[in-house]
């Protein structure tokens, strides 16, 4: 549904037409350049503000745009944070939000972390002011915040997606970078996340680009590990189940191919997909054009397969007379959780 930009970005596409539209996006790409330059030369040169909000920050953010996966990260470092007995807050843009002043993030946050407040404002520097002033936040989780440099972070890690790492190595419009690879060099930890959708020679690829950028930096890898099926509202299957089961995938995110990989991963056999743009918020229009769909699947899909994100918006265990389940998704590290911790623990010491 829609149309692919990422076959074009990608160059999969080898028409006339794409070739011309991405010659144009290249142009196009320069304007956006500039300006990250400047912005970034007038945080490093103290021209802009850096504001500190009186408790430790750890910043989970990417260099692209589109799904890296960072919400099962996030996921993760809050239940750490709060199994060591302390008071978090999670502060994001909340770009996309609807009529409850809740973006879909917001809302999956909130079904995995109830303990956990999450204050949105595209001022990150006035949200973390208020979880700490009026939350008594103990530690900000500041999502999606890399390039939001405004508000100072004691700890910056970088999600970086290895089923497209760099964006198409182009800046956004012509590929999916917001700024260039060289930024790494402000980031104190790289998490690669998805590494068990790619071989392992790409991983190796993105760790020596990485490297090329931040010798130092320190790695880990990780992955997005299937956890349960979840039926709305509340009822949860073994992943198990998916195995040798034909089933249609239905996704509003930014990387939606990562997601059917997924699925696939499993066990299933993803006959049908349906994508809609990132942060759909299943309008009225929206859902019957989707009933529709799932309406006409073949007899032989037992299921419709969404992402958390997906089913807090849809709120149903049925869609076009098809069951409908979520697949959770939760964070599994690759490598020993040792160093990571170690960085954790040394940007909230102050609060231990």
């Amino acid at each position: 549904m829609g149309f692919d930009y990422r076959s074009v970005m990608s160059g999969k596409r080898r028409d006339p037409v794409a070739m011309l539209m991405r010659l144009g996006l290249r142009v196009a790409s320069w304007p956006y350049r500039l300006g990250v330059r400047r912005r970034n030369q007038q945080f490093d040169s103290a021209k802009r503000e850096i504001i500190r909000c009186g408790v430790p920050v750890i910043s989970v953010g990417n260099l692209t745009t589109g799904g890296t996966g960072k919400t099962p990260i996030v996921c993760f470092l809050a239940k750490r944070l709060r199994e060591r007995g302390l008071r978090v807050a999670i502060v994001s843009r909340g770009y996309g939000r609807g009529e409850n002043d809740e973006n879909d993030e917001a809302m999956e946050l909130h079904a995995r972390l109830p303990d956990v407040p999450h204050v949105q404002n595209p001022d990150r520097a006035e949200a973390a002011r208020i979880a700490v002033e009026e939350l008594e936040a103990e530690i900000i989780l500041m999502d999606d915040g890399f390039q939001h440099r405004r508000l100072h972070r004691d700890l910056n890690i970088v999600v970086v997606d290895a089923t497209c790492p760099f964006g198409y190595d182009h800046l956004l419009p012509r590929g999916l970078l917001r700024e260039p690879v060289a930024s790494l060099s402000r980031a104190e930890v790289v998490i690669i996340s998805r590494s068990d959708c790619v071989h392992q020679d790409a991983i190796e690829s993105i760790k020596a680009k990485v490297r090329s950028v931040n010798a130092s930096l320190p790695i880990v890898i990780s992955n997005h590990s299937p956890a349960a099926l979840l039926e709305h509202p509340q009822q949860q299957k073994p992943v198990t189940e998916l195995a040798g089961q034909n089933v249609a995938a239905l996704c509003a995110i930014g990387n939606p191919d990562a997601f059917v990989q997924t699925v696939q991963n499993c066990g299933a056999t993803v006959i049908e997909s349906m994508t809609l743009p990132d942060h759909d918020r299943y309008s009225p229009e929206t859902m019957a054009t989707v009933q529709a769909w799932a309406s006409q699947l073949d007899e032989s899909i037992r299921l419709v397969i969404c992402t958390h994100k997906d089913l807090v918006k849809i709120s149903s265990d049925r869609i076009g007379g098809k069951p409908l389940a979520a697949l959770m998704i939760e964070l599994q590290l690759v490598s020993p959780p040792g160093p990571l911790d170690d960085l954790i623990r040394q940007s909230t010491d102050s609060v231990s």
